[in-house]
């Protein structure tokens, strides 16, 4: 299964779902890009800057990096793909991929949400630095000020593009460079939609409900 959808639409927040449900692993490609960046890797170095600008990664740097991940033993029973493809190359790319390795895309599932609410959305996030839970400004505040609900932490941290300007440059190259790859998937029948403003639990049902054909229990 792939999840498609702009930056912010949760996509991470339901992989991490469907990871717990299926006993399979979320391949975030964000979460591996902000990974190498920490642990100063080639790949995490080249990177940085452009993230930081709210660009896309290159298409080699993430085929690279996806590719490598698929080949690790947690990924022999399966695996969630979240952030990749972003192109149409690397939709591509993937499909070359899962054929070299006799696996089959199912489907393709595109979290569709409002710019200018998901823009709100994230902008005010950020998270314990001690657990990663995640909070709002306006949302889903703390209940005790400065001290994390899930382990009383009281260090707290916002991602660098979490801002405004950036979150639009984002979205842009989201549907300048990302969205056409839409049409791709829909022209064989692999994608379906569903809305990505709904609450965590609807959309997460939505998801389970397409995938009930797919998955065994």
């Amino acid at each position: 299964m792939l999840l498609l959808g702009p930056p912010g639409a949760g996509k991470g927040t339901q992989s991490q779902l469907l990871m717990e449900q299926y006993k399979i692993p979320q391949l975030s490609t964000g979460d591996m890009l902000r990974a190498a960046v920490l642990e100063g890797t080639s790949i995490g170095i080249e990177a940085k800057s452009i993230m930081e600008a709210g660009k896309l990664v290159p298409d080699e740097l993430m085929i690279d990096l996806i590719s490598k991940r698929i080949n690790s033993t947690d990924c022999r029973n399966g695996f969630i793909l979240d952030g990749f493809p972003r192109t149409t190359a690397q939709a591509k790319a993937l499909d070359i991929m899962f054929a070299e390795r006799d696996l089959k895309l199912d489907k393709v599932i595109s979290i569709k949400v409002n710019e200018d609410k998901l823009i709100d959305r994230i902008s005010g996030r950020f998270s314990c630095l001690d657990c990663g839970e995640g909070y709002h400004d306006r949302h889903k505040r703390p209940r005790v000020v400065g001290k994390c609900d899930s382990c009383g932490g009281e260090s707290f941290q916002r991602r660098k593009d979490d801002n405004r300007e950036t979150l639009i440059a984002r979205l842009k190259a989201y549907n300048d460079q990302t969205a056409p790859i839409i049409p791709y998937y829909e022209a064989d029948g692999r994608l379906i939609c569903v809305d990505g403003m709904a609450d965590i639990a609807c959309v997460r049902n939505a998801i389970l409900k397409i995938l009930k054909d797919y998955v065994s229990d």
